[in-house]
C-alpha cells in the first residue's frame, strides 16, 4: 500500500510522499514566553496523603512483584509484556501523540482501541491527562508546568502527584481551548466510565487472563502482569517528565530543558527524543530518525498503512537543519 500526503511548507504546499508536515500547531502546545511567574514568596506545598499513601502501598506490592518474578510461567511473562506495550501505546500514541498534540489522525476502531489501552495504563483520563499535558508544553519549567523540573527530579518524576497543583497550573489549564477533546465521543465515553474501565482492564483483565488460560496461581497473575507492569509502566512515563528533562544533549534547542535520553526512549517505547518533541511537539515520530529506539512511530506508521490512521505530521529536513544551526548545542549528528 502506498500514501500520498501532504506537506505544508510556510505559505505554499508542495506534493511528497510520506507523511505529512506541518510549520505550526493545531492545539496549544507551543511554548508560551509571554508568561511570568508571579513575584514574592511560592504558595505552600500541600501534601496529598492519599496519593502518598497510595503510591507508597503500590510500589511496596511491585517490591513483592520482583519477589514472585521467578515463579511466574513463560506464558504469564510473555503475557506481562503484552500488558506492558498494551498499555504503553495507550499513552504514548494515544493520549500523547493523537490526543495531546494532535499530530495524526486515527479512525474510530483505532481510537477506541487506544482509549482501552489507555485505561489499562491508569494515568488519569485522556482528556485529563491531554490537558495537563498541553499545560507542560505552553508553561515548560514555570510554576504553570504541572511537573516543572526545576523543582528537581523527584518533583518532575514522582513529587508532582503528591501535592496539590500550583494555582498557575489550575488557572492555565482552564484557560486552555479544549473544544477538540470535548468533541471526540471516545474521549469523553472514557471520562465518563474511567474508574469502571480502569478496574476491569488495569487490575482484572491482567490478572484474569493467565489464571485462566493457562492455570497461573491469582497471586502471581495479579502481582506480576497486574501490579508490576502497572508500577513499571508509571515510572517509565514519569521517566519523560524527569530524567529527559536533567539528563541528555539539546542538540535542536540548547535554550530549552528536555533532553535527548536514549535510555528514557527505550523505556517509554520512544518517548525519549524530548528535546526534539519539545522543539517540534507536532512532529507524530517526536524524533526526527523514524522508528529508531521508537516503537510508538513504527505503530502509527502500521496503522497508516492499515488504513486506520491517516495525515501524520512530520518537520521537513531544511527546517530541522536550520533550527540544529541556529538554536543546537553542536552535539548534533544525522541518522
Amino acid at each position: 500500500m502506498t500514501e500520498t500526503e501532504t506537506r505544508n511548507h510556510h505559505a505554499g504546499k508542495q506534493q511528497n510522499g510520506g507523511a505529512m508536515a506541518a510549520e505550526t500547531s493545531t492545539v496549544e502546545d507551543v511554548f508560551d514566553d509571554t508568561y511570568a511567574e508571579k513575584e514574592g514568596p511560592k504558595p505552600p506545598r500541600i501534601l496529598v496523603w492519599r496519593n502518598i499513601l497510595m503510591m507508597t502501598l503500590l510500589h511496596v506490592a511491585s517490591l513483592y512483584g520482583l519477589v514472585l518474578l521467578p515463579s511466574a510461567s513463560a506464558p504469564t511473562l510473555a503475557w506481562t509484556v503484552v500488558c506492558y506495550l498494551f498499555s504503553a501505546l495507550g499513552v504514548t500514541a494515544g493520549a500523547h501523540r493523537l490526543w495531546s498534540h494532535r499530530s495524526y489522525k486515527a479512525s474510530f476502531p483505532l481510537r477506541v482501541f487506544l482509549a482501552l489501552a489507555n485505561s489499562m495504563a491508569f494515568q488519569n483520563d485522556i482528556y485529563e491527562w491531554a490537558r495537563d499535558h498541553r499545560v507542560h508544553h505552553k508553561y515548560s519549567e514555570t510554576d504553570a508546568d504541572p511537573h516543572n523540573a526545576k523543582r528537581g527530579f523527584f518533583f518532575a518524576h514522582i513529587g508532582w502527584l503528591l501535592v496539590r497543583k500550583h494555582p498557575d497550573v489550575i488557572e492555565k489549564g482552564r484557560k486552555l481551548e479544549l473544544t477538540d477533546l470535548k468533541a471526540d465521543k471516545v474521549v469523553m465515553f472514557q471520562r465518563r466510565h474511567y474508574k469502571l474501565s480502569v478496574l476491569i482492564l488495569c487490575f482484572v483483565v491482567p490478572m484474569l487472563v493467565p489464571w485462566y488460560f493457562w492455570g497461573e496461581s491469582l497471586l502471581v497473575a495479579y502481582f506480576v502482569p497486574g501490579l508490576l507492569r502497572y508500577t513499571v509502566m508509571l515510572n517509565a512515563t514519569w521517566l519523560v517528565n524527569s530524567a529527559a528533562h536533567i539528563w541528555g544533549n539539546r542538540p535542536y534547542d540548547k535554550t530549552i530543558n528536555p533532553r535527548e535520553n536514549a535510555m528514557v526512549a527505550l523505556s517509554a517505547i520512544g518517548e525519549g527524543f524530548h528535546n526534539y518533541h519539545h522543539t517540534f511537539p507536532f512532529d507524530y515520530a517526536t524524533s526526527e530518525f523514524g522508528c529508531k529506539l521508537n516503537l510508538t512511530t513504527a505503530f502509527i506508521d502500521l496503522m497508516c498503512f492499515m488504513g486506520l490512521a491517516k495525515d501524520r505530521k512530520r518537520v521537513l529536513k531544511e527546517t530541522i537543519a536550520a533550527r540544529v544551526q541556529r538554536t543546537g548545542d553542536g552535539s548534533y549528528k544525522s541518522g
